[in-house]
Parts: C-alpha cells; sequence; structure tokens
C-alpha cells in the first residue's frame, strides 16, 4: 500500500514528529508532504486530506486516516511488530502511548518543541513538575524488565508516541533522574530523529512564537555531528548521489571529512551538512571513500 503523510514545520510540530516516527522507525515507506505552519497554504494543503483539519494525516490508499492514535493503529493492523509482541507488554505499551497522546498539558504549554537548540531551564511550576514526575513513573513500569534503551526491547510504537517529549526534555534541560535522561539521549540518538532534525534545518523557517521565548540558548545536547560545510566548487569523489543514484550537480557539492561529496540537489546535500552521520546511505559512501 502507498502511503502519504502531511506534517507541519519539522522544528516545532511534535505531533508530525510523533506521525513521521511511525513509518520511517519501521522503514515502512512514506512520502511526504510539508505544510507550513502558520501560513495560507497549511490549509490549502489540508484540503487535499479531507475531512483531517490539523496534522499529520495520512492517505493509506484510499482512506484518509487523521490523530496520531489512529495513524499507529491503522498501522499496526497492516505491519505486524509495531507493538510489542507480547501481550501483557502490548497493552501497557498502548496504555503508555494512550496517557501520552492526551496528558501532560503544563510541560507541552510550557516548553513548546523547538529543536534547534538547548534553552536554558524555564521556571517551573507544581503542574509541570507533576508531569516529569508522572513520566519519570511511566517508563519505570517497562524500564524495570531490563530492557533499554528502549521501553520494551525493540523500538514500538510507545517509544514513537514519547519522542517528541524527550525532545521537550532534552531541549529545556529539565530535571528526570539518570536513567529517565539515558532514555532521552536513545531518542536523541535514534537515526530517525536525527534525519527529521537534520531536514527541519533545512526545510523550516524560524517562527517567532517558537524562538522569542526570552530564554538563554546552548548547544543542543544530542550526538555531535561531524564537520561539514557546503561548498559552491570542487570535483566530487563520488560518481552518483548515494541518496538517488543521480550524477552530483555542481551546485550541490559539500565537504564532508574533507572529501568533496557530490549530491543530486542542494536539498539531499544540504540535510546531508546538518548532520552526515544521520544517513546511512552517505556513512556507506563516506566509508567506501575512506577505504
Amino acid at each position: 500500500m502507498a502511503y502519504e503523510i502531511v506534517i507541519g514545520d519539522r522544528m516545532y510540530s511534535s505531533w508530525s514528529l510523533r506521525g513521521w516516527l511511525m513509518f520511517t522507525a519501521f522503514n515502512i515507506p512514506v512520502s511526504t508532504r510539508l505544510a507550513p505552519m502558520l501560513t495560507p497554504e497549511f490549509q490549502s494543503t489540508l484540503e487535499e486530506f479531507p475531512p483531517a483539519r490539523l496534522v499529520p494525516a495520512v492517505r493509506a490508499g484510499g482512506q484518509i486516516v487523521w490523530d496520531t492514535m489512529a495513524i499507529a493503529e491503522t498501522l499496526a493492523e497492516k505491519h505486524p511488530g509495531l507493538w510489542p509482541e507480547d501481550p501483557a507488554d502490548r497493552a501497557m505499551a498502548r496504555s503508555l502511548a494512550a496517557e501520552m497522546h492526551s496528558g501532560f498539558p503544563a510541560l507541552r504549554s510550557v516548553c513548546p518543541m523547538n529543536l534547534r537548540c538547548q534553552f536554558e531551564t524555564p521556571k517551573l511550576g507544581d503542574d509541570v513538575k507533576a508531569d516529569l514526575s508522572r513520566l519519570e513513573e511511566l517508563w519505570a513500569l517497562p524500564g524495570a524488565r531490563g530492557t533499554a534503551p528502549w521501553l520494551f526491547g525493540a523500538y514500538s510504537l510507545a517509544d514513537a508516541f514519547f519522542a517528541p517529549v524527550a525532545a521537550r526534555i532534552a531541549g529545556y534541560d529539565l530535571p528526570m533522574s539518570r536513567d529517565a535522561k539515558a532514555y532521552v539521549a536513545s531518542h536523541l540518538a535514534h537515526g530517525p530523529f536525527r534525519r527529521w532534525r537534520a531536514m527541519a534545518f533545512v526545510s523550516d523557517r524560524p517562527m517567532d512564537r517558537y524562538e522569542d521565548n526570552g530564554l538563554a540558548r546552548n548547544t543542543w545536547p544530542g550526538p555531535v555531528p561531524v564537520t561539514a560545510e557546503a561548498i559552491s566548487s570542487g570535483t566530487p569523489l563520488n560518481a552518483t548521489c548515494p541518496y538517488s543514484g543521480k550524477p552530483p550537480r555542481e551546485d550541490s557539492l559539500a565537504r564532508i571529512d574533507g572529501k568533496i561529496i557530490g549530491f543530486c540537489n542542494q536539498f539531499c546535500r544540504d540535510k546531508s551538512v546538518a548532520d552526515p552521520d544521520a544517513w546511512p546511505e552517505l556513512k556507506e559512501l563516506r566509508a567506501r571513500l575512506s577505504a
């Protein structure tokens, strides 16, 4: 079945991140449409996915599915293995995902997702502290079974539901236990999460409502990307783009690990420059060039 998903700005849209991970983290092919938030294009794009009114929304064959819980269950029906195999674990995973889906309003409000950097910790009220305490409690339930780094051993839909809140905890340096911080770090190092964040720097424009929060900024706490830069001239060492297999273009060159690599377009180049280690195809090419 062919899937198409419409998302909001990757830098800020936590619901879009969750929906996109349900495909990409499980290697389910999906084409992606971007509907920039707070623009006329947002509504006009969603009109192609009736009756959905918010992102993410998915076209699955001739069916439109919206809301991340509905998307999760629709995919699980068609692609076994997205929830834990054990019935007790599966029931707990669904319960955890459902509570994340409908809860934690204080944390969501005070700490909106912004993947650009880490902000200083804002003043936290008792309601936000209660949300953080509840997350600790929930994450300890499956974690007590020794299934690190994910909640139930292999990555599951439950982890996809918690990825955006992990980004919030990291993005505002929120106080959590050592075990909870280790779970957050697993999300930041997760390949699909890193690819989403890399593309955010390419496709998204800064939005004042998320950027002008008056908080000091620090370096993003995830894995540090290798040195890379876009360049305007040079001879690439590769004959084809690592993603498309097409010949490199002269305006789509980058220097990564000190080597000139060509891409078929500037989006491929720029997402690679943002985080070269996030892309398996590029890592394979770099390994061949270094052999």
